[in-house]
């Protein structure tokens, strides 16, 4: 394969395919396959191993968002962004302290521990019935809000992992599937962008060659952002939920990898 002789890192055919893929579920992940971008994570870490990995996949997620918030920009309830990004902010300060002291596969473990115990929660409030009375109090209010706000910036800065616990608080407030899309396509652009000079000056792990590398993907990534949005107008309100639910098992066991 000569288009290999011109990639950077010396790529062998296994690794060109695993990244390819891993591209196209970044794609989908932003317009409406909550969850699948996950699956890329493991992927890339194969490949380029933990931290390195983060710095090559956060500008192909930036890329991404800008076509998911041109297609959903309408949709987006900024109540919920408003109030998750101070917490994710504090997310992203604790991660940079954490960094110094924790194993990559101690975070791995830790994040989808939490994602599995707001996936509990999730499913039991769901038994409940839409008639059952919202559950009240700063806890379950507020405090929810921030405890998912810093979650998803920890996880997030650590590993591009916060796809899996968006998708639990989303599905929390009940925000139907346009919405639900739109919110996480906006919160996602502010947060990475946001997290680019963190990436470069803090950990130094984007560089000319890794910005090349992302060039070689960015196709790839576009054909997952229409495959995403094919999929997302066929499913129905009720089998969205249950494969976000799915794909958020998935994507979260990947995780423990």
């Amino acid at each position: 394969m000569a288009f290999l002789a011109h990639l950077p890192y010396g790529l062998l055919p296994w690794q060109l395919v695993a990244l390819m893929s891993g591209s196209i579920c970044i794609g989908m992940s932003k317009t409406g396959i909550n969850g699948i971008s996950t699956i890329a994570i493991p992927l890339f870490v194969l490949v380029f191993e933990g931290k390195p990995s983060t710095g090559v996949i956060l500008p192909l997620l930036c890329f991404a968002d800008l076509f998911a918030v041109i297609y959903y920009r309408r949709h987006a309830e900024w109540k919920y962004i408003v109030r998750l990004l101070p917490w994710a902010l504090a997310g992203f300060a604790a991660a940079l302290f954490a960094d110094r002291f924790v194993p990559a596969k101690g975070f791995k473990m830790l994040i989808g521990g939490c994602i599995l115990a707001g996936l509990g929660i999730m499913f039991w409030n769901d038994r409940r019935g839409k008639g059952a009375a919202a559950p009240t109090g700063w806890l379950r209010t507020k405090g929810s809000t921030a405890l998912f706000g810093i979650l998803g910036g920890f996880s997030t800065m650590i590993g591009n992992a916060a796809g899996p616990v968006m998708s639990v608080f989303l599905l929390s407030v009940r925000l139907p599937k346009a919405s639900f899309v739109g919110t996480a396509a906006w919160f996602f652009l502010i947060v990475n962008y946001l997290k680019v000079p963190l990436q470069y000056f803090a950990w130094h792990n984007i560089s000319v060659e890794s910005l090349l590398f992302d060039a070689y993907m960015a196709p790839f990534v576009l054909g997952g952002v229409v495959l995403g949005i094919l999929l997302v107008k066929k499913i129905s309100e009720s089998a969205f939920r249950v494969m976000i639910y799915a794909l958020t098992l998935v994507s979260t066991v990947l995780l423990f990898v």
